[in-house]
């Protein structure tokens, strides 16, 4: 009994019928709790270029750019640096629906595929560095690997939102 039961639990996983197994490609539903953060780095210049944009359900997005390591970092600790100080911050209010638009659009582009974590691509990108975590409908994703060596089609969806923000025509 014991091996049947073994069996049945082994079988299930297999069919893709266990609780670690999620769709990703879902129907993102409003809600003021989803939220993602974009960090893009360019790291052919000195000293290296941040941009971060923070989008959240309720329709608050926030951009900061500049050179500080506090774009990126808010627990920076390196105050003596040059560029230190060049932090630039926008922050807007746009209509929920349309966040949830960018939301969907990047969920359909494979934002929350955690089969493609840990796969590097043959030529790694060197001068561009771009990195997201997000919550959607309670499911978080966190990627550490440069999104343009993982999926670079993910990777022009993302940076697309971060220009749509950067200096937008309101």
């Amino acid at each position: 009994m014991k091996k049947i039961l073994i069996a049945a639990v082994a079988l299930a996983a297999l069919a893709g019928c266990g609780p670690f197994w999620m769709n990703p490609y879902i129907t993102v539903e409003e809600s003021r709790l989803n939220w993602v953060e974009i960090h893009y780095y360019r790291l052919d210049k000195t000293p290296v270029y941040r941009k971060a944009v923070r989008l959240s359900g309720d329709g608050f997005v926030e951009l900061r750019k500049g050179t500080s390591e506090l774009i990126s970092n808010d627990f920076a600790k390196h105050n003596e640096l040059d560029g230190w100080e060049n932090i630039k911050t926008q922050r807007v209010h746009v209509d929920p629906a349309h966040i949830n638009d960018i939301f969907q659009n990047l969920v359909n582009h494979g934002l929350l595929d955690q089969e493609k974590t840990f796969k590097k691509a043959k030529n790694p990108r060197k001068d561009r560095v771009l990195g997201v975590k997000a919550t959607i409908n309670n499911m978080a994703y966190t990627l550490q690997d440069n999104i343009f060596e993982v999926d670079p089609d993910l990777a022009e969806h993302l940076l697309d939102v971060v220009r749509e923000f950067d200096n937008p025509t309101l």
